[in-house]
C-alpha cells in the first residue's frame, strides 16, 4: 500500500450533492417564474430536461466546445424549447436566479463531513474542479467545506480543464508535492480518473450508482460511499 501525503478531491458530484441541489433550485424556479401557467409541461418533467440538457453541455464544456457563457446562457433555452415554449416565452432572468440560488444550497453526499474530518489530520486536502470559481466558493461556503480544504484550484483559475494532467500539475506544484503522493477522487471517469492517471497520480472512482459501464483500464480503487474511503487511507 503507498503512503499518500495529499488528497485531491472533486467538488461536484463527490462531495457537494449536485443533483440535488440544483433538483431544489429547478423546483424553486418552476414556482417562481410561474412555468405552469404555460401548461406544457410538470415541475418534474422541468428538471429531467433540464438535466439531460445540462449534462450534456457540460460534457462539451469540458471538452472545450463551449465556453462558460455559452453553457450558461443556453441550458434554459435549450430546455425550455424543448418542453414546447417558443425562444419569446423563456423567461428573461431565470438563468441568473439559477446561479444565484444553486450555489447556497448546502446538500452533500452521505459521510462527507465524518470522512473529511477523519482524514484532515493525516492528509493534506484539496479540491480540483472544472466548476466555475465564484461558484465553487460560494457553494464551499454554504455547505462549510473551507476549512477542510488547503488548495482550491479551478479551471477558471489555472487556464486548464481536467483531464488535461497541465491542471493536476498545477496543484501538485503549488503544494510542492510528487505524483506519487497523491490521491485523485471523483465521480467523473474521463476527467477524474483518466486525467489523474496520466498526470501520474492513484485515483478513488467515486460511483455511488454502481454503473457497470465498461471502464479500462480500471482505477487504482472503486467506491460507491464516501465512507469506504477509511478502509483505504
Amino acid at each position: 500500500m503507498k503512503t499518500y501525503t495529499h488528497i485531491l478531491f472533486d467538488l461536484d458530484h463527490t462531495l457537494w450533492d449536485f443533483e440535488k441541489n440544483s433538483e431544489e433550485t429547478i423546483y424553486t424556479l418552476y414556482e417562481q417564474f410561474e412555468l405552469a401557467k404555460h401548461g406544457k409541461f410538470t415541475c418534474d418533467s422541468f428538471y429531467r430536461k433540464y438535466k439531460f440538457v445540462n449534462l450534456r453541455l457540460w460534457d462539451l464544456y469540458n471538452k472545450g466546445k463551449i465556453n462558460q457563457e455559452e453553457l450558461r446562457q443556453t441550458r434554459f433555452t435549450k430546455t425550455l424549447t424543448g418542453l414546447g415554449l417558443a425562444a419569446h416565452e423563456v423567461p428573461e432572468g431565470i438563468s441568473e436566479a439559477y446561479i444565484s440560488l444553486c450555489p447556497t444550497k448546502t446538500a452533500v453526499f452521505p459521510y462527507t463531513y465524518d470522512v473529511l474530518d477523519y482524514l484532515q489530520p493525516k492528509y493534506g486536502l484539496h479540491i480540483i474542479t472544472n466548476g466555475f470559481k465564484e461558484v465553487q466558493k460560494v457553494k464551499m461556503g454554504s455547505a462549510m467545506l473551507h476549512p477542510y480544504f488547503k488548495e482550491v484550484v479551478t479551471s477558471e483559475c489555472c487556464g486548464f480543464k481536467k483531464p488535461d494532467q497541465r491542471m493536476f500539475k498545477h496543484l501538485l506544484d503549488r503544494v510542492n508535492v510528487r505524483p506519487e503522493e497523491c490521491l485523485m477522487i471523483g465521480d467523473n471517469y474521463e476527467c477524474d480518473i483518466e486525467g489523474a492517471r496520466n498526470a501520474g497520480i492513484d485515483q478513488v472512482f467515486f460511483n455511488p450508482e454502481k454503473g457497470k459501464a465498461r471502464r479500462r483500464p480500471k482505477p487504482t480503487f472503486e467506491i460507491s460511499c464516501l465512507s469506504e474511503l477509511k478502509q483505504i487511507l
